[in-house]
């Protein structure tokens, strides 16, 4: 089995173990709350805002965030890692980058190949077009297309990301009844 499988594969069980095991330890102060609160709602919005744009396997989501980058759903959710990680201490940041980088990176590799396969006609133009990861500032648009693929509420229920946004709420609800001395 790939590196990249592998990673693939431990992505959600390692996130939640870390999760947990952040909810556990975790001490936030105010200033740290109110900073990391904030870049990882900035992830959350742009994990739902590229999930009612993606239509998976079915055709190359070029608009919306994948204008940008062509991973807004990671790059939403390194966001989040982020910002939670700042909420209880910056060194954590650290941790964060490793395990993007270690989990994350091969995920996006592996699933690269795949997207190519599939739409080999018009992922390289894109490709050469829109960074992997950190967002370019100006969407791309290409010559051949003239739809404008507009929002979909019912693509970001279908792809279930209501569920970050509840995990979202539930952490920081946590984190203010931990800051408070409740739990």
């Amino acid at each position: 089995m790939s590196y990249s499988l592998v990673a693939k594969r431990l992505r959600l069980p390692l996130g939640f173990l870390f999760a947990a095991l952040y909810l556990a330890f975790a001490r936030p102060t105010p200033e740290g709350l109110l900073l990391g609160g904030t870049v990882a709602f900035a992830g959350l919005l742009i994990r739902a805002w590229a999930s009612g744009h993606i239509m998976k396997n079915d055709r190359l989501a070029t608009t919306g965030p994948y204008g940008h980058t062509r991973n807004p759903l990671y790059l939403g959710s390194f966001l989040i890692s982020c910002g939670f990680a700042l909420a209880a201490h910056w060194l954590l940041l650290a941790v964060v980058a490793v395990f993007f980088a270690l989990i994350y990176a091969p995920t996006m590799a592996r699933e690269k190949a795949n997207i190519l396969g599939r739409f080999p006609d018009t992922y390289p133009d894109f490709e050469r077009n829109v960074p992997a990861f950190f967002p370019r500032f100006t969407p791309w648009q290409s010559a051949e297309r003239v739809e404008r693929g507009a929002f979909s509420p019912a693509l970001y229920v279908k792809h279930g990301e209501w569920k970050a946004a509840l995990g979202y709420v539930g952490a920081m609800t946590w984190l203010i009844l931990r800051l408070r001395g409740y739990v």
